[in-house]
């Protein structure tokens, strides 16, 4: 093996890994593909629960590509049948299913946002409705007579709700069985995923085995805290960066994490540790981080503007360089030219219903011509152009 492949199999077998089951087996077969030339299989699960893969996402997808700069083959698998059922990993009750439709709607731009990250020459993106939904119930019968409900429950979410007389459907017993399929189905030599998967993804090497397959290497990555700073990244509770998020966007929510998070994003989503010179000085670690993500993910240049469009709004309270102009419907100003407040920002477009404006004007998120607005009872003199500022980030020109 070369100087730098040793390097590569190091990191992967090293870095930026929380568990990996059984370590021998992963070297063994490093080891086999080496002499024989046939790349490994490596299988990393995506759940199509939003349209955005997140930095979240990127962890596990960074350590694809490490086997993939090995010479190795990664096999992106869309959960789009898996997501009607729903994954119950870490959840306290049942999960809501999603149509179709929604799934196909969220998964439509998956392939590039991957791509930012993995190599197209040496990825196979696939659907498990490919083999799930061919499934019979003869084939589904089989499939659940290789595992027993006492294993079910030993897993840390199911054994509590089951303790605490919280209901746990057959449906949800499904999912590891289902996600182990997969594995059989591509023929996983490694699966991927963050730690809340470690019970399914060992279930995967039981049900390879019953189905006489050599078992998969679980690898299994730290999860990412959100940028709410208290949960794990999810595009569900909002608390994510997409990868495929304006390069403003990114910057600004990145600047947005809590300053305790910045050394193990640093770890995380870049491979090195936050500078030494940086550590007490966490906005300009943030801004280096959050130059170095929108740099990885966008360009230098788009980096570079960015964060002179963040220091123009945040820093020296300048008007943003491009803000979208919106018409304001003559209906809603009133005979003495004043508009409610609240009629002025449901006619923006920028909030999805009026009990949000209230909310956000009671929470100081809402701003006119740079002045806060401080009550959602008022009428304001309308006098085009005005600046609305909603939050940090979402400006609009109404006219």
């Amino acid at each position: 093996m070369s100087d730098r492949l040793a390097k590569l199999a190091d990191e992967l077998l090293n870095v930026g890994i929380d568990t990996l089951v059984p370590r021998e087996a992963l070297i063994a077969k490093l080891e086999n593909s080496e002499k024989t030339g046939v790349p490994l299989r490596i299988k990393l699960g995506i759940d199509p629960s939003a349209p955005h893969l997140t930095l979240g996402h990127s962890i596990p997808l960074r350590k694809m590509r490490q086997f993939q700069d090995l010479g190795h083959t990664g096999v992106l698998i869309v959960g789009d049948f898996t997501r009607r059922i729903g994954d119950p990993s870490g959840r306290a009750s049942t999960r809501v299913l999603m149509s179709e439709a929604e799934i196909k709607e969220n998964i439509e731009t998956y392939q590039a946002q991957a791509y930012k990250i993995l190599d197209p020459e040496r990825t196979e993106v696939r659907y498990n409705s490919e083999w799930l939904s061919m499934l019979s119930l003869e084939d589904i019968i089989n499939l659940t007579s290789k595992y027993t409900v006492a294993r079910m429950l030993e897993r840390d979410d199911f054994s509590k709700r089951y303790a605490e007389g919280r209901p746990i459907s057959v449906l949800e017993f499904l999912y590891p069985l289902m996600q182990a399929y997969d594995s059989v189905a591509i023929e996983a030599d490694v699966e991927l995923g963050g730690t809340d998967q470690l019970f399914n993804l060992l279930v995967g090497r039981d049900i390879q085995r019953e189905y006489g397959q050599e078992p998969q290497v679980v690898l299994t990555v730290p999860l990412l805290i959100g940028i709410d700073g208290e949960r794990a990244m999810s595009q569900t509770t909002g608390n994510y960066v997409g990868l495929d998020e304006p390069a403003p966007e990114m910057y600004g929510k990145v600047l947005s994490i809590p300053d305790g998070l910045t050394g193990s994003y640093f770890m995380s989503l870049t491979g090195s540790p936050l500078p030494a010179e940086l550590k007490n000085a966490p906005r300009d670690a943030k801004r280096m981080l959050a130059r170095q993500l929108v740099t990885m993910y966008h360009s230098a240049e788009e980096a570079n503007a960015a964060e002179e469009e963040f220091d123009r709004i945040h820093i020296r309270h300048e008007r943003p360089t491009d803000v979208p102009q919106v018409s304001l419907d003559r209906a809603f100003v009133k005979e003495d030219s004043s508009i409610w407040i609240i009629d002025l920002l449901a006619a923006s477009g920028l909030l999805s219903s009026r009990g949000e404006a209230k909310r956000l004007i009671q929470q100081g998120g809402v701003k006119i011509n740079d002045e806060r607005v401080i009550s959602p009872d008022i009428d304001i003199p309308f006098v085009p152009p005005m600046l609305l500022q909603i939050g940090k980030r979402s400006f609009v020109e109404l006219v």
